[in-house]
């Protein structure tokens, strides 16, 4: 099998940089300006269909879904464009995982893989997420385990919010969508979204 490009290797190297997990999660500026110098354009081209061919190895595959449901999240904080390529993401994921590409990586970039599936705003997509990442939380050594459980319980607290709201409230505003009274109560709640 062919080696995934010199910048999809540069993606994962980045992301898994171990420098950079505690930025994972964190609103950081200077994380975000980071990704921004380093990956906007390879963002740009992947949103354009233009780096399909990445996804011929399960390496490149998990750059490519990194590029495409994580570092949006980064560039765009604040606007639609965060979420508009979920979908692409999404099935990306979905196709990569039925290839099995997701159980040739290591533990910790397996929950990339994952990512977009819980990042997604349909219920059977949110199950298949928890499904997958109890599977992973199970397959990891004992000393290993409480890590990955905070991954599991992450997708578990995405899955309850899509079961009862059907979407992500904390991205009504930005998306113009009408918050439902039930939703404005939530978002009050403290830590409320992701």
């Amino acid at each position: 099998m062919a080696n995934p490009p010199p910048e999809a290797l540069a993606v994962l190297a980045f992301w898994f940089d171990p420098a950079n997990h505690s930025e994972w999660y964190a609103t950081n500026s200077h994380f975000d300006a980071l990704i921004r110098e380093h990956f906007a354009k390879t963002t740009e081209s992947a949103a354009a269909g233009k780096l399909s061919d990445w996804s011929a190895t399960p390496s490149g595959w998990l750059a490519l879904l990194i590029v495409l449901d994580q570092f949006p999240r980064n560039l765009y904080r604040h606007d639609p464009r965060a979420w508009a390529q979920d979908l692409l993401a999404q099935q990306l994921a979905l196709w990569g995982i039925e290839e099995g590409f997701d159980r040739q990586l290591p533990a910790i970039q397996r929950v990339f893989a994952y990512m977009p599936l819980e990042h997604a705003e349909n219920s059977a997509l949110q199950q298949r997420s928890v499904t997958l990442f109890e599977a992973l939380c199970n397959g990891v050594p004992p000393n290993e385990r409480d890590r990955y459980a905070g991954f599991l319980d992450y997708a578990r607290q995405h899955r309850e919010v899509i079961a009862r709201f059907g979407r992500f409230p904390h991205r009504n505003a930005v998306l113009g969508r009408v918050s439902t009274p039930d939703e404005l109560a939530y978002l009050a709640e403290p830590d409320a979204g992701f």
